[in-house]
């Protein structure tokens, strides 16, 4: 027995090693942990649990036989992030440059089907150069495999993938498909063709970085919903998330301890300009109603006129979803539509309540959005927010004007509660642009038509740029002081913790994609 014991440690210590000390230290010298250094830093310790270390591929083609590593470029298991089961695949580049094979996909197939059947989270940590070209089909296969399991995972179970390095062609899907797509700076890129085979067809002359780095998909593309400094940067920020997140759809997101003491925030009685075309930073808003640095933004540099991100009220997890005055002075767009839309929906799967504050001039005019489906795009938060079952709370903070009152979690489309500030504006649109068209004849027969424009535009926004119009129907629960949003929201969340709210019978929705 001691000599098979003996055997099967040396068989564990070759595992350890991946493709050879060699690759290893190449791996160090571009600043990139290996696969089994990142679960180190990302589980508890001493609770990781390898799946699979013993697997190897089977191939023969192209002199593959002669090359074996157990493992085959990917450490699966299970453990505990802050005590809680989660699932970890970990590519591992020292192997055939993490290439994906048919037994490679097998494993990280083996550990998603294993977090479905429990409840669990499963993190990819992913750093691949793609699929295993020996392999032809069956590595193409894998892929699909892996592709068809995150699907069937989607709002079942959160998803989290971390770009540690290479992910290109069929590799980026998986991510895509998942929740949340974290990034390292300068050492991961993201792109379905790289730059050779971009220089051959366009001609374009591209370096990877800028083709698919880390900053281009957190600021160009929104692929990424967080570009960090360094991979131990990019570990805690998978911790952090995993907090505000529960196990599985079935679960609520883990409450904190809290006691109630003075829940009144006299700032915020001040935040609000006196011109009501000066813009403000929301992120002030939500920094006072929320518990004391508690806000976790995502997609940070995507889509800036609206803020999104997981906070906690009086201990509890909440998503918040906040128009941005100080950038393009918090309009709807098409970027920010599908950034607003994809949390939201996220938040609902997994029964994380939502807050929404609202400053919104309108959907953002021009033939660049129009041409580009702002109409379809804009409609995916619309479709979103009133698909949602979860409690939901507005705060109109300023302007609240035409369509995009509607969308931004109205009364109308099934929020719970609705709230304004006295300084709300609630109106098909500014006064400014109301009085030029309700008293056009009027204007255009004045004698001093500044005069009369302007008397227009006062009268317009003295009945209706208020939001007493709105509370008299019923649209607004309460007009609040700012300084009681706090305790306000504290109640009212309170009060909705047992909300039951079911969709119609149906296969699923077709929401406008």
């Amino acid at each position: 027995m001691n000599d098979k014991i003996k055997i099967l440690e040396q068989k564990k210590q070759e595992a350890l090693l991946g493709g050879g000390q060699k690759r290893i230290d190449a791996q160090h010298k571009k600043g990139k942990l290996t696969a089994r250094e990142r679960i180190h830093f990302l589980m508890d310790e001493g609770t990781f649990e390898e799946i699979g270390m013993l697997v190897q591929h089977r191939s023969n083609d192209f002199g593959l036989e002669k090359e074996k590593y157990l493992g085959d470029g990917v450490v699966t298991g299970y453990g505990n992030i802050n005590g809680r089961l989660t699932y970890v695949f970990s590519q591992d580049f020292t192997v055939f440059g993490g290439s994906l094979s048919e037994t490679h996909a097998e494993k990280i197939c083996k550990i998603m089907d294993l977090a479905m059947k429990n409840g669990a989270p499963v993190i990819g940590l992913n750093d691949s150069g793609g699929a295993r070209i020996q392999e032809g089909v069956v590595s193409l296969g894998g892929y699909a495999d892996i592709f068809y399991r995150n699907v069937r995972s989607s709002g079942v179970i959160p998803q989290l993938s971390a770009i540690m390095g290479p992910c290109a062609g069929g590799a980026v899907y998986s991510p895509a498909i998942t929740d949340f797509i974290l990034m390292v700076e300068n050492t991961s890129y993201m792109f379905v063709t790289g730059p050779n085979v971009v220089k051959t067809v366009t001609h374009e002359e591209v370096t990877s970085e800028e083709l698919g780095g880390a900053m281009t998909h957190a600021t160009k593309s929104g692929v990424t919903h967080f570009a960090c400094a360094n991979e131990l940067e990019a570990i805690q920020y998978l911790k952090t998330l995993l907090s505000y997140v529960p196990q599985n759809c079935e679960e609520d997101a883990p409450s904190l301890p809290y006691e109630m003491g003075d829940e009144r925030r006299a700032e915020l009685n001040n935040i609000i300009p006196d011109n009501a075309n000066q813009p403000y930073d929301i992120r002030e808003v939500i920094e006072k109603v929320i518990d004391n640095e508690s806000f976790f933004e995502v997609h940070k540099n995507f889509a800036e006129n609206i803020v999104v991100g997981f906070a906690r009220l009086a201990g509890r997890s909440i998503g918040i979803v906040a128009n941005q005055p100080a950038v393009l002075a918090g309009v709807l767009d098409i970027h920010s539509s599908t950034k607003a839309a994809r949390f939201v929906r996220f938040c609902d799967s997994f029964n994380i309540p939502l807050l929404v504050f609202e400053d919104v001039p309108g959907f953002l005019p021009g033939t660049d959005q129009e041409w580009n489906a702002i109409i379809t795009n804009g409609a995916k938060l619309l479709y979103a927010f009133s698909e949602a079952t979860v409690p939901r709370i507005t705060v109109i903070t300023r302007k609240a004007y035409g369509g995009a009152y509607d969308v931004m979690n109205s009364k109308h489309i099934g929020a719970d509660m609705n709230f304004a500030w006295p300084s709300a504006e609630i109106a098909v649109m500014g006064a400014k642009g109301a009085a030029e068209i309700i008293f056009k004849n009027e204007i255009a027969l004045a004698k001093d038509k500044d005069a009369k424009w302007k008397e227009k535009e006062t009268e317009y926004q003295t009945m209706f740029a208020n939001p007493y119009r709105a509370a008299e129907r019923g649209f607004i629960d309460e007009v609040i002081e700012p300084a009681d949003t706090r305790i306000k929201l504290i109640k009212a969340f309170k009060m909705m913790e047992n909300k039951v709210d079911k969709l119609p019978k149906k296969k699923h929705g077709n929401i406008p994609l």
